[in-house]
């Protein structure tokens, strides 16, 4: 199990290093930048691709670290 926990450990830490930034308009609304706040800004292709699996690794990890806890 832990072999299994840190091979999705590797894989959730590369899988987020490729993701793209989605916080620049967070700091444009500080600075006082444009309304794209607000746009409906859907994913698609290969970024809808990591951003599942993301969630899948990240489900993964907490359900191993669940399971090797107890």
């Amino acid at each position: 199990m832990e072999i299994a926990l840190i091979i999705v450990s590797i894989l959730l830490i590369a899988i987020v290093l490729l993701q793209s930034g989605k916080a620049e308009s967070a700091s444009n609304v500080i600075s006082g930048g444009n309304d794209s706040l607000f746009a409906n800004r859907k994913e698609r292709g290969g970024e809808l691709i990591i951003t599942r699996a993301t969630y899948i690794l990240g489900a993964a990890f907490f359900i191993l670290c669940l399971i090797i806890g107890f």
